[in-house]
């Protein structure tokens, strides 16, 4: 059953057009306009409550009522992986568990509850609990192994850099010593070469991962319809996945012919630092492939890891030594695979964490020739940034014909910092450098084109907190907690454009982001105005409708 748009009016609310007519950046719709009308998936018509009742009226098309709720373009989040969320998060939650003892009980309950012979997964694990006086020795599966004996456990880290295995999972996986991979993914060993079950980057993990039982393909495909109505809950109505490869691209188009698919995505296929000349070619000769609500024609690749393990690419050493080596054992290798997907019109995005990582990828961008007609590209993350790079950026972008680099960020991230500077990250830094971190204030103000979202499932996916610690920089809901650099904060108005319209703009669609005739019907309602409410409530308004084509998909 082939999926189609659908019809619908709205009446009674405050519309945020995001366009030109509505004055201000992000302000309400000029004049009298209440209500708009959605034929076939499009947006028909926008005006008075009368106008768009009539309207509907002649034509059969229901009507909902919203007195009092406040319409946005739908929200768009701009780094997610909900295909790979879908299957990581089936485990144990252990976000929030601050010490061996508490993850060893976690374990052991899941442990009984699990059938005989059955793989124990978690995920969400920190790295604090491992990095203190009595766990020497960092990460290592033998601190766990007896929560769950003679049970292969393989629990992955908040940020899907680093997975932890015990002695079953590895053996299960045929891992008895390091391994060379053709990236900086490790196998991590004790110095008579034993795996500590330490495992850095996902080339290392998915050797695990990959020992692991596949569901079944119905198993999985449905796992990833559910998936994507859980983030139209929250009022995502779509996002661009950062991890695409040729399973995911099927299961989207499956799922669109079944009349399922409820999501508007971008799938950035994965590009493995490992990958051949024909690799590329192939991904290439792949492009164009689109259904209704999903395309590919897009490119994910790496310039470094993170800075809790000290693979991010940064100007000088972290505070343990680390720090100083790229994703790539060839940059050059880089470059020629950037330049191959920019000459066949793919749009790029790099995940840069580090302040180098970033200016060698803007190096590189820098030496692209203009594509016209065609976006360009972006940069994930950008966790950390010295003077010298926002410069770059600015210089980057200054008197370009198209919109220049798009900075892809997450200031939700800064949940894992903690105020003193203790936590893992900021020491990492070292004193002072972790005031560089997460800065979007900067970046937009150097003209470049920000673009906000989640990583989920490394942080949370709703919107409404993304917006929060965009605009606050604090942990929403307590007005008198310690706020992150505070010169950083985005406007209320900022915030909502960078989860509408400018990820729209940056993606070379003028038909999104905004509330506009002719423009396509992904609608997000609140039961208040997300610019004005404070960043300390904004995660408790509530989200009425999520419409996706004109079909609503998310109803309170």
């Amino acid at each position: 059953m082939a999926q189609h748009g659908g019809s619908l009016a709205l009446t009674g609310a405050r519309l945020r057009t995001q366009t030109e007519d509505a004055g201000a950046a992000g302000g309400p719709t000029a004049g009298t306009a209440t209500a708009l009308l959605v034929r076939d998936g499009r947006i028909a018509a926008i005006g008075s409550d009368a106008e768009i009742r009539r309207a509907a009226d002649a034509e059969g098309i229901p009507i909902r009522d919203l007195t009092g709720a406040t319409i946005t373009p739908g929200l768009f989040d701009s780094h997610t992986h909900p295909h790979w969320a879908a299957s990581v998060t089936a485990g144990v939650d252990l976000g929030g568990l601050g010490t061996i003892a508490e993850i060893r009980a976690a374990l052991a309950a899941e442990h009984a509850r699990l059938p005989e012979g059955a793989w124990l997964r978690g995920w969400n694990l920190e790295y604090e609990p491992f990095e203190h006086d009595d766990t020497p020795g960092g990460l290592r599966g033998a601190l766990l192994a007896d929560a769950a004996p003679g049970r292969p456990v393989v629990l992955i880290c908040y940020d899907l850099h680093t997975a932890l295995a015990t002695a079953p999972a590895l053996a299960a996986a045929g891992i008895d010593g390091a391994r060379a991979f053709d990236d900086a993914s490790e196998v991590v060993v004790d110095a008579d070469g034993t795996p500590t079950g330490e495992l850095r980057e996902p080339t290392a993990y998915n050797l695990v991962f990959d020992a692991i039982p596949a569901p079944a393909h119905d198993v999985d495909r449905d796992a990833l319809r559910d998936m994507f109505r859980r983030l139209a809950a929250v009022g995502l109505t779509g996002g661009a996945i950062m991890d695409g490869k040729d399973a995911t691209v099927e299961l989207l188009a499956e799922l669109e012919e079944r009349g399922e698919l409820d999501h508007r995505v971008t799938v950035h296929h994965w590009h493995a630092v490992g990958d051949t000349d024909a690799d590329v070619a192939r991904v290439i000769a792949t492009k164009d492939r689109a259904g209704r609500l999903w395309r590919t024609g897009a490119i994910k690749l790496f310039s470094d890891g993170v800075i809790d393990t000290g693979t991010a690419w940064l100007h000088a050493p972290d505070a343990c030594g680390d720090g100083r080596a790229p994703f790539w054992p060839s940059w050059e290798r880089y470059g020629e695979v950037v330049r191959a997907y920019h000459a066949a019109g793919m749009l790029i995005a790099t995940h840069a964490v580090g302040d180098y990582a970033v200016s060698r990828v803007l190096d590189v961008y820098a030496g692209l020739p203009e594509r016209p007609g065609l976006p360009f590209h972006s940069i994930e993350h950008l966790e950390v940034l010295a003077d010298a790079d926002v410069a770059q950026l600015r210089a980057f972008n200054a008197g370009r014909s198209d919109a220049g680099v798009t900075a892809s960020m997450q200031p939700l991230h800064m949940q894992w910092r903690a105020v003193d500077g203790s936590d893992g990250w900021a020491t990492r830094l070292g004193e002072g450098r972790n005031a560089t971190g997460y800065r979007v204030r900067d970046v937009l103000d150097a003209g470049v084109t920000l673009a906000l979202g989640s990583d989920w499932p490394v942080a949370q996916y709703d919107p409404r907190l993304g917006m929060a610690w965009a605009r606050g920089r604090h942990a929403p809901g307590d007005p008198g907690a310690p706020v992150f650099e505070p010169e950083q904060r985005l406007s209320g108005e900022e915030a909502l454009l960078a989860y509408t319209l400018w990820p729209a703009r940056a993606r070379g669609h003028e038909d999104r982001g905004v509330l506009a005739v002719g423009a396509v019907a992904d609608l997000t309602v609140w039961g208040a105005d997300p610019v004005t409410t404070e960043p300390d409530a904004l995660p408790e308004v509530p989200i009425l409708l999520t419409v996706v084509d004109g079909r609503v998909i998310h109803e309170a």
